[in-house]
């Protein structure tokens, strides 16, 4: 059991998260997540003012896990070309394991990401904004031509969708993903390298 002076915003989407597993999007409530902490419902609301906060909230933690270890990637050292296939390939991995390891909670958030468009919009312009920068560094070290940096990110991450996008979720088992995703991924480095 939680005080409520003790109760934290990250206790209250675990919370959430593990009620939206149990009851699904289309059931699960405040005083659900209340219950789950042991506080009153208002406890959660001093954190989140209304029940679409809370689940904007939850969907904004889940995306920003699914892809905490692409900043990583960022930062790592090593040519551009090396670099966005490990970004690429760790957006993969990550969806992958969170749509095949829990299905049931996977689907969950398809609906809240339905939900909260705007939070999925921003998400999407920091993947490509990160894309962005790999693929700037590569031109800046002659390994990509130049091209528009902002339109070829997004080429790229439109052309990989298959391999994160979750309406492709269903694909991501089947024997040949990862044959398929390196077939893409060499096409797309095919149009980005320098001559």
């Amino acid at each position: 059991m939680t005080t409520d002076t003790a109760l934290t915003a990250e206790q209250i989407l675990i919370a959430a998260e593990e009620v939206l597993r149990r009851f699904g999007p289309a059931k699960a409530t405040v005083v659900d997540v209340a219950r789950e902490l042991g506080v009153s419902h208002s406890s959660v609301y001093r954190h989140f003012p209304s029940k679409a906060a809370l689940r904007e909230a939850v969907t904004q933690r889940w995306l920003d896990q699914a892809h905490f270890e692409l900043k990583a990637v960022m930062d790592d050292s090593g040519g551009a070309a090396e670099r966005l296939e490990r970004w690429l390939t760790t957006l993969f991995a990550a969806k992958r394991k969170k749509a095949l390891d829990d299905p049931e909670l996977f689907a969950t958030y398809m609906v809240l990401v339905e939900e909260n468009s705007r939070t999925v919009e921003e998400h999407i312009d920091t993947l490509v904004t990160q894309i962005a920068e790999i693929f700037q560094d590569g031109v800046d070290g002659r390994e990509f031509k130049p091209a528009h940096v902002l339109t070829t990110a997004r080429a790229v991450f439109d052309a990989t969708a298959p391999f994160h996008d979750p309406a492709y979720a269903s694909t991501w088992a089947e024997p040949t993903a990862d044959e398929r995703f390196r077939a893409v991924w060499k096409l797309v480095l095919g149009g980005l390298k320098a001559k």
